[in-house]
């Protein structure tokens, strides 16, 4: 169903944090149309925190890094100053200020990521009592196969093998009809 995710940044100078994205980051990107430039991003992942009574609900962007130290010292090269690193348990956080676009999270996770998960397939809902109603099963968009079918494997029978099959052989002749006698 979903392809992926489109996030975006609403700045103040849109050109001055695409070039950043671009020129720093270095990040693959294509032009939409006139200089839009739509950024390929690194593989995300999706958090859902939970909201303090008088807080308001709202969205964030972090960026993840393998080595925080690392990434702030890469940072600082091209003059950006990042916050002081926090430790916030599930992982090393700090922020930096996008070119004319706000601020930006970074962090170091030290919890189980989620981006390197397969998708699995989704357990088979129970079709009606006698009914024969089909369901979706792993092997692509618009595969289908009957519940019946989608429980078991089919059994191969004695025959069947797993060695590649010979070469056959040239029929035999059929045999001409004999002629009838005249009388």
């Amino acid at each position: 169903m979903f392809i992926g995710m489109h996030a975006l940044i609403y700045a103040h100078d849109a050109d001055k944090v695409r070039a950043f994205f671009r020129d720093v980051f270095e990040w693959p990107h294509v032009d939409a149309h006139g200089g839009w430039l739509i950024f390929k991003l690194p593989p995300s992942e999706l958090g859902v925190h939970p909201i303090m009574p008088n807080d308001k609900q709202s969205h964030e962007l972090y960026l993840m890094v393998e080595d925080i130290k690392q990434a702030v010292a890469a940072l600082d090269k091209h003059g950006v100053q990042c916050a002081p690193v926090q430790d916030a348990g599930f992982g090393l956080l700090t922020s930096f200020e996008l070119p004319g676009g706000g601020p930006i999270g970074m962090y170091q996770p030290r919890h189980p990521l989620a981006i390197n998960l397969r998708a699995k397939a989704k357990p088979a809902k129970k079709a009606a009592k006698g009914g024969t109603k089909a369901r979706r099963v792993s092997g692509g968009a618009g595969t289908t196969k009957s519940k019946k079918s989608a429980k078991k494997p089919a059994k191969k029978s004695a025959k069947q093998s797993t060695k590649p099959a010979k070469k056959a052989k040239k029929p035999a002749k059929k045999a001409k009809p004999a002629r009838k006698k005249k009388r």
